[in-house]
């Protein structure tokens, strides 16, 4: 294995062991934890949300086959944990971020040097939570527009467009504190 989980110690989550389930919890909220926070955006709705993915994990632990990093596998299951909480309180609606994105064009030009991870990710923070969904699902874990759009329900072009305008917001924000 690639990361810091070994065999033994998926096994014993797997047999119920509290103490291995307390280890793999201590290894991986640091990691997800900022994983579920980018998605809703309020610490303490992320908070619930790091509980709820432990329980799915540790639920679901006998699924994982030992295919690929455990770590990758588990982010997947907090990843679906953040987006099964944003779609029961129907915030993935798309037009609502629409309407507040119109006439931004993507300005491919913006110089990112000065400005620090936290600080951006604080922009990415402050984004309408359909922006933020996408760009976190696309620029942050990795998926495919096709796949964000079989996860959301929604066409790829409008996972295109919400990137695309999620990015022109970002990159006004970094334009303006530029100017300040």
């Amino acid at each position: 294995m690639t990361d810091t989980f070994d065999i033994q110690l998926i096994e014993s989550c797997k047999k119920g062991d509290r103490v291995a389930q307390k280890v793999v919890y201590d290894r991986l909220a640091s990691r997800m934890f900022p994983v579920c926070i980018r998605y809703v955006g309020d610490r303490s709705v992320a908070e619930d949300i790091l509980q709820e993915g432990f329980i799915t994990l540790f639920t679901r632990i006998g699924t994982y086959k030992g295919e690929g990093s455990f770590e990758g596998w588990a982010r997947r299951i907090f990843v679906t944990t953040a987006l099964m909480h944003l779609r029961k309180k129907d915030a993935l609606r798309m037009s609502d971020d629409l309407e507040a994105a119109r006439g931004l064009k993507t300005d491919t030009t913006t110089q990112m040097e000065n400005i620090g991870y936290k600080e951006l990710m604080d922009m990415v923070m402050s984004l309408p939570t359909g922006f933020r969904t996408i760009f976190n699902m696309y620029a942050v874990e990795g998926y495919s527009h096709k796949e964000i759009a079989e996860i959301l329900g929604i066409s790829e072009v409008t996972s295109r467009t919400q990137f695309s305008r999620a990015r022109a917001v970002l990159q006004k924000k970094i334009k303006e504190r530029e100017n300040v």
